[in-house]
């Protein structure tokens, strides 16, 4: 049979991702790609360390970096993309920088990162005030609070799980009562981190619930990265991907917030006011009644379902 009329395929634009080797939700940065648009992944070498500072090193050196990008170069993308938060926070805003530059020096091509892709999508809603919700340790969280500071962001208030792994395997209804913790102080925003967290179909509930943005890491790496090459990111209401969503439920900020663009990134930013904590328990920890496929294993780290939250150190934190 001849084929020949139907002209196909359609030309693709491709979008280059470089992502840890766990990385478990290749679908769900999917999920924000129009159709003329592909996405080409590779993955970090393997290395036998749980999700920590060191294994954020790791996976964010140099020459790691570059060997990937060097492999996607292979089928020509417009952009690469580093997709983990982690890994590119640890360093602090002049490491994120420079793992830019590696990875722009490999391929020849733009580059970006997800903690970069942050702040960037925090100046294109006008926040400098952000609730932050993790999966991560204290250490690790810390160290993103560290990163936003550097950048002149204050965190008001913040939620945690304390995992070391399978961190793709929490549940929605983990990350809603996390937010629901971290959101104090008054806010511009949510961010969500950690690009193996699953935060697509919770986004646009928790905007209409807190009435305010929410950012997660795979959202502002796609927008990002689309955005780089001129094409739009799409997706159910969200504020950060439309404009006229941030007139709706989460506009409905105090007249304090959402005030302006921010003028610079660049310096600190001045405020009074505590930043309390909420680091979370462990929040709705399966049971005999529950879906295993919809809940956490029994081989996730300590925190989820095992009294207090405990610290890096085994003890019980401060909360």
């Amino acid at each position: 049979m001849d084929v020949s009329f139907l002209g196909g395929p359609q030309p693709q634009r491709g979008v280059g991702v470089v992502a840890p080797f766990d990385f478990a939700l290749d679908r769900e940065l999917w999920r924000w790609v129009p159709d003329e648009v592909s996405l080409h992944l590779t993955r970090t070498p393997f290395v036998p360390v749980e999700v920590s500072l060191d294994l954020a090193r790791l996976v964010s050196e140099h020459e790691t970096l570059q060997d990937a990008v060097r492999a996607l170069s292979a089928v020509a993308p417009e952009v690469a993309a580093y997709a983990c938060t982690s890994g590119s926070f640890v360093g602090g805003v002049a490491g994120e920088r420079a793992m830019c530059a590696a990875m722009t020096q490999a391929g020849e091509l733009p580059s970006l990162t997800t903690s970069g892709a942050l702040l960037e999508a925090l100046r294109e809603i006008g926040a400098r005030r952000v609730a932050v919700v993790t999966p991560y340790t204290q250490s690790v969280t810390d160290s993103l609070e560290d990163y936003l500071g550097e950048a002149g962001i204050t965190v008001t208030g913040r939620a945690y799980l304390g995992l070391t792994r399978h961190i793709w395997k929490v549940p929605y209804r983990d990350v809603v009562d996390m937010a629901r913790q971290a959101v104090v102080g008054s806010p511009d925003a949510l961010f969500i981190s950690c690009t193996n967290l699953p935060t697509y179909d919770v986004i646009p509930q928790l905007e209409a619930e807190l009435r305010m943005p929410v950012l997660s890491a795979n959202q502002v790496t796609v927008w990002a990265a689309l955005r780089e090459i001129g094409a739009q990111a799409v997706g159910p209401y969200q504020a950060l991907l439309d404009p006229a969503a941030r007139r709706g439920p989460a506009g409905m900020a105090s007249s304090s917030q959402l005030s302006g663009p921010i003028a610079s990134m660049a310096g600190p930013v001045a405020d009074s006011e505590p930043e309390p904590e909420a680091a979370l328990a462990g929040a709705a920890s399966p049971g005999a009644d529950i879906d295993p496929a919809d809940g956490l294993d029994p081989g996730f780290g300590p925190g989820i379902g095992e009294g207090p939250f405990l610290d890096d150190s085994g003890g019980p934190s401060v909360m």
